[in-house]
């Protein structure tokens, strides 16, 4: 059964109990022609996120793995764990907050199926150009994206963005670490896979609160872009070794 599943949804959830439900009914209705499997990761909930998880299962949701962490490890560990786990040869990522709209998977898979396109690309990016998120959200944003795409060159407008398409092999070959996540696009070019870009929906949170400030992203933020920009500065996968015949 495994070697069928294309497509592995993953989805880090913590404290998110309340936008679980609703969002994995949506996956299910945009997902009805594929044969898929969703992975949610509860990253230390201290809500009822956990067992809302099991009761959806429980429920006939027999799509649905869910993996736990005892206590909250953050983003870029909760999507490993599911990427490590996961049966798809893609992966599609989503945030658990019910913003980025599930309905924006089957084009975004179509960019990769389509013939020709699909040779070389290793992601496909969503770009959320209808922001629903507050005002002094969406300005550090721009003033991280701007610093971000002139020091690291990676020809993203929103990296971000927590709606992706992976190729599964792909981002099991970046470099791990804390918050990696949102450096996915200029790390798969790094190692010479190739990128689209596509326009995906952007939804106003409906339950929970955020789990970062704008000042936490900053301070962490400019460590994190350092060391990837001192990553790409030190690669040398951009040749190739050429064997010799004779």
């Amino acid at each position: 059964m495994s070697r069928d599943i294309f497509v592995s949804v993953l989805i880090p959830a913590k404290n998110e109990a309340n936008n679980l439900k609703p969002l994995l009914e949506e996956i299910r209705v945009a997902m009805a022609d594929e044969v898929y499997e969703i992975i949610v990761v509860d990253d230390g909930s201290t809500d009822a996120t956990l067992q809302e998880l099991r009761q959806i299962r429980n429920n006939g949701l027999n799509t649905l793995r869910i993996l736990h962490h005892e206590r909250s490890l953050g983003q870029s560990t909760s999507l490993y764990h599911a990427a490590r786990e996961a049966r798809g040869q893609w992966l599609a990522t989503l945030d658990g907050d019910g913003q980025n709209d599930p309905a924006d998977i089957p084009a975004m898979l179509a960019l990769v199926r389509h013939e020709g396109a699909s040779a070389d690309v290793q992601l496909v990016a969503g770009h959320r150009t209808n922001r629903r998120d507050t005002a002094s959200k969406r300005w550090a944003s721009r003033f991280a994206n701007g610093i971000r795409s002139r020091l690291l060159k990676d020809a993203t407008p929103d990296t971000g963005c927590g709606l992706k398409l992976i190729e599964r092999a792909a981002f099991l070959r970046l470099p791990y670490f804390d918050h990696m996540h949102r450096y996915i696009p200029a790390l798969i070019q790094r190692h010479n896979g190739r990128m689209i870009v596509h326009p995906v929906n952007h939804r106003p949170r409906t339950a929970g609160v955020s789990k970062y400030g704008n000042i936490d992203r900053a301070l962490v933020g400019i460590l994190d872009l350092i060391g990837v920009w001192w990553l790409i500065k030190r690669t040398r996968l951009n040749t190739h070794a050429q064997e010799l015949e004779g």
